[in-house]
């Protein structure tokens, strides 16, 4: 089956989003979500995302995640190496399939994701 193109518009990116609720497994803040999904096949999964403070671990991710962090500040932490990293708008970061590590959102974060089966 062939994929189709898709187009988001920057007011979309930009625009609001779908209220998904709180992150789970958060253990600090209140990271309350928000999604736009791209309409994409199955084996990739596309959008928009972003969450408000708050902190959460991250066990053996199951995909792969490459993201342009679109605003907002974060610092993530590899759990392998302890290595912290800030992010904010403008950063890529890509979450192996496997990684695990923590999330902790310091200003309300949106990023654009694509995750590969």
């Amino acid at each position: 089956m062939m994929s189709a193109f898709v187009h988001v518009p920057a007011a979309k990116i930009t625009g609001d989003l779908e209220p998904i609720g709180r992150r789970p497994g958060a253990d600090s803040g209140d990271p309350q979500l928000g999604r736009l999904r791209f309409d994409t096949d199955e084996t990739v999964r596309a959008g928009v995302w972003e969450s408000q403070p708050g902190g959460w671990p991250v066990e053996e991710r199951e995909d792969t995640e490459t993201c342009y962090i679109l605003s907002g500040r974060a610092v993530i932490t590899d759990a392998a190496t302890g290595e912290t990293f800030e992010i904010s708008g403008g950063d890529v970061i890509v979450q192996p399939k496997g990684w695990s590590g923590r999330w902790d959102v310091k200003e309300t974060i949106r990023k654009v994701y694509s995750m590969g089966l």
